[in-house]
C-alpha cells in the first residue's frame, strides 16, 4: 500500500475531527486553496498546513518563508489560523492578530458564519504574504 499523497492526509486528518469542527476546517481549507493556484498543503506540526509551491530565492529554514499559515485546533472548536510570517504582512483589513516577537501572527475562526464574515479579509491577507515572496 503506498502512503497518501500529502492533499490526502489533510482529508484523512479533518476526517477524524467532530462533525462541526470537521466543516469549519474543510471550509477553511477551501477558502485557502481557491485563494491561489500556487498554495499547497500538507501535514505540519500534526495539523494541516498550506504552504507557497513555487519557486523562491534561497533562504533558512528556519525562517519559515514557504510557510503560508498553519491549523491550531483550540479545546472549545475554533480554529486558530497561525501565519508564522504574519508581521511581515501588512494588514490593512485589520484581521491578523497578536504581536509576538517571532513574527507569527492569528486568525480565529470559530465556525463557518464567522469564517463566511472573515472570508474576503482572510484572502485579502494570503494575497498580501504571496506578493511579498522572493522569487
Amino acid at each position: 500500500m503506498s502512503k497518501p499523497t500529502p492533499t490526502e492526509q489533510v482529508t484523512q486528518h479533518i476526517a477524524k475531527m467532530t462533525p462541526q469542527v470537521a466543516q469549519t476546517m474543510q471550509a477553511i481549507r477551501e477558502v485557502i486553496l481557491e485563494t491561489s493556484p500556487e498554495i499547497g498543503e500538507h501535514i505540519k506540526w500534526n495539523s494541516p498546513a498550506f504552504y507557497y509551491t513555487g519557486e523562491m530565492k534561497a533562504f533558512d529554514a528556519k525562517e519559515y518563508k514557504r510557510d503560508l499559515v498553519v491549523y491550531n485546533l483550540r479545546k472549545n472548536g475554533s480554529i486558530m489560523l497561525v501565519f508564522p510570517t504574519g508581521a511581515t504582512i501588512n494588514d490593512t483589513t485589520g484581521i491578523l492578530e497578536g504581536n509576538y516577537t517571532d513574527g507569527r501572527r492569528m486568525v480565529t475562526v470559530t465556525d463557518i458564519t464567522d469564517l463566511q464574515n472573515k472570508k474576503q479579509a482572510l484572502q485579502t491577507v494570503i494575497k498580501q504574504w504571496l506578493d511579498l515572496i522572493e522569487k
